[in-house]
């Protein structure tokens, strides 16, 4: 019998009726800066923070959650590392690990993975705690996903 059909019980003449089913709401990635974001790890001080000047121009990108996982990072050629979601630039994000993330498929959605990167991977409040290495935490529609020094990661409805 196929998914999503309801047999009625016997004796009723009703046919049989479609279930509605809640598909998942597509989802996608864009990637942008945060001043806020910025401002935060200035105030951090790291070594390397009295170097790092905001961005002035940044053309916001798009990357559709599909698949099972979508590796965050920095491109390497060296290295045969090509992520999912490539931060490479323009303008490069010094902050940003070449292996930083996974955006993992969970069975009741997405959620974000550190992959034990250098500068951490914040959910929602960059002054927060980063989340723990090598955890899955779930993420949905309306998060933003802060990595390096001002990239922004916002989930957002397709």
């Amino acid at each position: 019998m196929p998914a999503g059909v309801v047999v009625p019980a016997a004796g009723n003449e009703t046919a049989a009726e479609p279930v509605a089913s809640a598909a998942p709401t597509a989802l996608v990635v864009v990637v942008g800066t945060d001043r806020g974001y910025f401002d935060a790890v200035l105030g951090m001080g790291g070594e390397d923070a009295g170097g790092l000047t905001f961005p002035r121009f940044v053309v916001e990108r798009r990357f559709p959650l599909v698949g099972q996982q979508l590796l965050i990072g920095r491109s390497s050629r060296s290295r045969g590392i090509h992520p999912d979601i490539d931060l490479s630039g323009p303008p490069k994000d010094p902050g940003v690990s070449h292996t930083h993330a996974l955006l993992v498929a969970q069975p009741d959605g997405w959620a974000v993975v550190d992959l034990g990167s250098s500068n951490g991977t914040y959910l929602n409040d960059p002054q927060s705690a980063p989340v723990p290495s090598e955890t899955p935490v779930p993420i949905a529609a309306g998060d933003r996903v802060f990595v390096g020094a001002w990239t922004c990661l916002s989930i957002r409805p397709a």
